[in-house]
């Protein structure tokens, strides 16, 4: 039990440091796995070069992602295609329904992409729709988060749900449509939630936003952008990572020759953001080229410390599964009787615990393959239902070991004690009706 005392210590002290002292959070995530790994009995060698791999395993997966992401942002909010989108979306919508809309957006976009790289791409519209609604940033930003995490982590093929699927030998089919079933209304909790919190934070939007204050220097004799050309850098690399998702389908629906290989390349994320960057470069339109380059560098420069302190949340994860705590919660809990109720508990303590969602489902799925049958959860509907009480509790939850929670904090301007007042607690939400209606419809059907 040291560990797990040890780090629920931890965890207050990280946000202490960041509420109380303004410590930067890359710094006290860095403190905190030094920490964690001694008191997990490893040794100096074993804590740096966990440390170092777990930086840079999570960087390699998303730090060009962000860097791409952000680069486009510049280009949106500068050239004022962020306001042509936001225009465009709110005389779609209506100004009522933006938080709505941003949710369902969020839970559509995840189906094939990763929620950080949806959340990223889609940040640039969430801050232009703020600036023209005055609803706080804040509010947007839980509502999208919502949405793109909840298919993330219970609609295959994101890789999570189809490891699980894969583990439990579940029906692919029967998880899909019972993930979209569940997931759909366990979404729709980070939107009424949003709408709570738009009651109590005030507009936190900068007033001194890029957006309105585009010099004659900058931008001369130019209005903003055409709708079609402000949403291509979002919708094709959307477009693009989706097709790699059908194309990694177990059907192959493109075959398995060339064709699938170019979708396979250009739908990879890195691929496809940077595919992305091209063409918000048609965003300039007459802007000078020394102003254009300082866009890349304002960009890159935002990129850099979302960058850090996103490594330092993979750091600190890594740290903590180097220290065995996902073995000891698994076997503290598989010896419980609990039903479905169980493969949720393991997932959401080893979620809380260390951090990534998608280690946290394939070690649950690990640990209760071999135990289906004597929960009489060994049924096609059964292995369904496990593998959505494995994803709900895999969504409980979000804080400061998860780089997701960073994503969303850095892109939307929350210090820390904001963030996990308000995406914590919103993934707390959804994981508890998640497990609700799983365990509802687990004791109507099984």
């Amino acid at each position: 039990m040291e560990i797990l005392i040890a780090l629920v210590v931890v965890v207050i002290f990280m946000v202490v440091a960041a509420s109380k002292y303004k410590f930067h959070p890359f710094l006290s995530l860095l403190l905190a796995s030094i920490v964690m790994g001694f008191v997990g009995g490893l040794t100096e060698k074993e804590i740096t070069a966990t440390l170092t791999t777990g930086f840079g395993k999570t960087l390699g997966s998303i730090g060009i992602i962000i860097a791409f992401g952000t680069i486009i942002g510049a280009y949106l909010e500068k050239s004022g295609g962020a306001k042509t989108m936001a225009n465009w979306a709110l005389n779609t919508i209506g100004k009522s329904r933006s938080v709505l809309a941003m949710n369902i957006t969020g839970f559509i976009v995840s189906i094939p992409v990763y929620c950080d790289s949806g959340f990223i791409i889609l940040s640039s519209l969430n801050k232009a729709i703020s600036k023209r609604t005055k609803i706080p940033l804040v509010v947007l930003a839980v509502a999208l988060a919502g949405g793109l995490y909840t298919a993330h982590v219970f609609i295959p093929p994101t890789p999570g749900p189809l490891a699980a699927t894969a583990a439990l030998e579940a029906d692919l089919g029967l998880v899909i449509l019972l993930g979209i079933v569940v997931s759909f209304p366990v979404s729709l909790v980070s939107y009424f939630w949003a709408n709570y919190l738009q009651k109590r934070y005030k507009n936190i939007v900068d007033t001194e936003s890029i957006v309105d204050n585009i010099t004659e220097a900058d931008n001369p004799s130019q209005g903003i952008p055409k709708t079609s050309t402000a949403f291509m850098p979002i919708i094709v690399p959307i477009i693009l990572i989706a097709l790699k998702s059908i194309a990694d389908y177990p059907t192959h629906p493109f075959g398995e020759g060339i064709y699938s290989r170019i979708v396979n390349f250009i739908g990879n994320p890195i691929i496809a953001l940077l595919i992305g960057v091209f063409l918000a470069f048609k965003l300039k339109n007459k802007v000078k080229e020394a102003v254009h380059f300082n866009w890349i560098g304002e960009g890159l420069k935002e990129a850099g410390v979302i960058i850090l302190i996103t490594g330092a949340g993979g750091a600190f994860g890594s740290i903590l599964q180097a220290t065995g705590i996902g073995d000891i919660i698994g076997n503290s809990f598989s010896n419980f009787n609990l039903g479905l109720f169980l493969p949720f508990l393991i997932a959401a303590v080893l979620k809380t615990a260390q951090g990534s969602s998608t280690v946290s489902i394939i070690t649950t799925a690990a640990i209760m393959a071999p135990i289906l049958t004597s929960f009489g959860l060994d049924s096609a509907l059964g292995k369904a239902l496990s593998v959505l009480a494995i994803g709900a509790g895999a969504m409980t939850v979000s804080h400061l070991n998860d780089s997701y929670f960073w994503v969303v904090a850095q892109f939307s301007g929350m210090d820390t004690p904001t963030a996990l007042k308000t995406q914590t607690v919103s993934t707390l939400l959804q994981g508890v009706f998640g497990i609700l209606l799983i365990l509802i419809i687990g004791w109507i059907f099984i």
